[in-house]
């Protein structure tokens, strides 16, 4: 499809020479109002090249610019202002959503290189817990919307699996561990014990030592702590799968800190090899004070390894084994500094793909009452919060004629849990909110899902024919151009929304899309009795349903057909 903003600097280029066509893409900007056109580029810039006041040069430019692209350039002020040929952006879009259809909006930038996502990440025989909700579906998000860009991305679930939490876990489990109550309720019986523990070495510390002791056991490989581990592990992730099945996401590794036990010593070798390492307090440490920060621990003083150890193995892996073109961390803001220290020991040790390691922070979710910390036990399971929003959506569709009630309420409950952590900058702090959440109105998952629905039904009701011809020129109303730029700038949205790691671009741009829609269908008919017309309108709606379609699958979410 054509890119207009390609056009303008095009256009430009036929009258100044010279020109920096990134930096000119880069201030090409959008009009706060359609009635100002839509495209705007800014004068200022071509001042020192044509000696003249930026609104001289607007003025001249406008007069002496010309493309069938553009149905009009004109000058306000010191901006130069571009008006879309609206016959051609109706055929140009609504052709190519028919040809692409599910793929609309796709690409092939990523040439199929590979991607690595790392995402969600729980710590095994700990809650999963509504504070994982982020990083679960802002991975999974960025994951799809990678795919979408022509990546082959590889999504790691770098499960928390190792530690002296374990040793911690095992004291527990020796001292008052009830084998048939964690038959029965692995997780929740496994966190009592983790706050148990936490609670009594508060008073004894000898707790610790037993942990400690119990951990370099883990490390050594002794068959009672391996087995305990392996347990633990075992019903954790059946018990994370039952939720991963619920969201729909799936892994293509599995591979947590255990799994790097084993190759850390190559690591370490190489940190001694080029004098990263020194002692400290009986410790080994890389001091980092040249790059202002604290310094990265490597190992304690009784020789066990700590996860930035872990994650320093683990990068070197991913390098050896996919050769990625970008490693994403998304991993909550409070590891801040640990993927700073991380990236610049890797710089320090000669990897030119430290470059290429990302973190994806993102601020923390609380709900009304406060926030959540799983030593203290006052937790929120994701699936009771997911299982909730299932009953709650229940309740509301209950008197609608709809089958299969069960599985729409889950598509809509979860759905909209989904889209409420997906429609904020991921920077952001925010606060769980059920009463926004559920509802069919504003800026919801369940308003785009119904939004798509509600012309799932328009279709059918219209007998639309996909194959049909139509009439593009028949579409002329503002109100239809507008729609149409909405879908046309989608994959723009997408290729920004990933650049950036930023998934509520997308989320934002479906609800815009669904509000200038929905202003369309309450103020023209569709269905008129003008066979042409209404083709040419159904064929919008087409078009509106598939974008929509699209962009709740980048977000991991479902797109029914009724509600």
């Amino acid at each position: 499809m054509i890119d207009f903003k390609v056009e303008i600097i095009k256009l430009i280029g036929t009258k100044l020479v010279d020109l920096d066509e990134k930096n000119l893409g880069l201030l090409i900007e959008k009009p706060p109002s359609p009635e100002m056109g839509d495209f705007a580029l800014p004068a200022f810039s071509f001042a020192k090249i044509m000696r003249k006041a930026p609104n001289l040069i607007a003025e001249d430019l406008a007069q002496s610019l010309s493309s069938p692209y553009f149905e009009k350039i004109e000058a306000k002020g010191p901006y130069l202002n571009f008006f879309i040929n609206k016959e051609f952006l109706v055929k140009e879009v609504l052709e190519e959503v028919f040809q692409k259809d599910q793929a609309y909006g796709s690409s092939s930038y990523g040439q199929n290189r590979n991607l690595i996502v790392e995402f969600s990440s729980p710590n095994i025989a700990k809650a999963f817990h509504i504070g994982h909700l982020r990083s679960t579906v802002i991975g999974n998000s960025i994951r799809n919307i990678y795919d979408f860009l022509g990546f082959n991305t590889i999504a790691i679930n770098h499960l928390g699996d190792y530690g002296t939490q374990f040793g911690l876990l095992i004291t527990a489990y020796k001292l008052w561990g009830d084998p048939a109550a964690i038959e029965k309720n692995p997780i929740p019986e496994l966190l009592k014990l983790y706050v148990r523990i936490n609670q009594e070495a508060e008073e004894d510390p000898s707790l610790r030592d037993s942990a400690r002791d119990w951990f370099r056991r883990l490390e050594a490989g002794e068959e009672e702590a391996v087995s305990l581990w392996t347990y633990f592990r075992e019903v954790s992730l059946s018990e994370f799968n039952r939720v991963y099945k619920m969201l729909d996401i799936d892994f293509d590794s599995w591979n947590g800190e255990a799994f790097y036990s084993d190759k850390m010593d190559k690591v370490v070798e190489e940190l001694e090899d080029k004098n990263l390492l020194e002692p400290s307090e009986n410790a080994m440490i890389v001091n980092l004070e040249d790059y202002s920060m604290p310094p990265m621990l490597v190992k304690k003083s009784d020789g066990s390894t700590l996860y930035a150890t872990r994650d320093l193995a683990a990068a070197y892996y991913r390098h050896e084994t996919y050769d990625f073109y970008k490693n994403i961390y998304v991993v909550g803001s409070q590891q801040n500094l640990h993927f700073k220290q991380l990236f610049q020991v890797l710089d320090l040790l000669g990897k030119d793909w430290a470059k290429d390691c990302i973190h994806v922070p993102f601020g923390m979710v609380s709900l009304p009452e406060g926030t959540m910390s799983t030593r203290r036990g006052n937790v929120v399971y994701l699936e009771d919060v997911l299982l909730t929003a299932i009953e709650k959506t229940k309740n509301i569709i209950a008197d609608r004629d709809i089958e299969d009630k069960e599985k729409l309420a889950a598509q809509i409950g979860i759905g909209a849990v989904i889209f409420q952590e997906l429609f904020n900058d991921r920077n952001k702090d925010y606060v769980f909110d059920w009463d926004k959440l559920l509802s069919f109105e504003g800026e919801t998952g369940p308003y785009v899902q119904y939004t798509h629905a509600r012309i799932s039904s328009l279709l059918t009701k219209g007998d639309f024919n996909k194959d049909a011809k139509v009439d593009y020129s028949l579409l002329k109303e503002t109100e239809e151009f507008e729609i149409l730029k909405n879908i046309y700038s989608f994959s723009e949205t997408i290729f920004d929304a990933g650049q950036k790691y930023q998934p509520f671009f997308i989320s934002r741009h479906l609800v815009s899309l669904c509000q200038a829609y929905n202003s369309y269908y309450a103020n023209t008919p569709i269905l008129v009795e003008d066979k042409e017309l209404k083709k040419a309108r159904l064929a919008l709606s087409y078009a509106t349903k598939t974008v929509l379609r699209n962009g709740l699958r980048l977000l991991g979410m479902k797109a029914p057909e009724k509600m």
